[in-house]
């Protein structure tokens, strides 16, 4: 039997507007879920505290309005509480946002077309090689 011919394998490439896309959605879901951005949520620092009143009685916790990586592992049932909230409050914004993002991005391909790719022709692929495209 004749061995069949290999086609050459495809590079895969890196494209910046579905990246750039990408992280437009985890802000949207990051606001809408821990009432901070992507950057506060990695970086902010776990601020979670129980509040008391002149009697020394607790009456909730001060710290919630945006929730971290450390809030989460510091006090993950009022994170987890706060961001369950946040998520009922906030899911028709967040969806909004979403679908304007998508069709936003959608349009916005459609019409640059033309300068996406003479940018991908005449500057990506020659100063940083076939793997990066706008």
């Amino acid at each position: 039997m004749a061995k069949r011919k290999s086609r050459p394998r495809r590079r895969a490439s890196f494209k910046l507007l579905n990246a750039l896309e990408s992280l437009t959605y985890a802000e949207i879901l990051s606001r809408g879920i821990a009432g901070t951005g992507i950057a506060g949520l990695i970086t902010g620092k776990g601020d979670i505290a129980e509040s008391f009143d002149s009697t020394g009685m607790m009456t909730g916790y001060t710290g919630t309005g945006a929730i971290s990586l450390s809030d989460i592992v510091s006090n993950p049932g009022v994170a987890t509480s706060t961001m369950a909230t946040n998520l009922q409050n906030n899911i028709i914004p967040m969806a909004v946002g979403a679908a304007t993002t998508a069709a936003t991005f959608n349009i916005g391909r459609r019409l640059l077309r033309r300068p996406i790719n003479n940018i991908n022709r005449t500057l990506m692929k020659p100063l940083l090689g076939s793997g990066i495209k706008l």
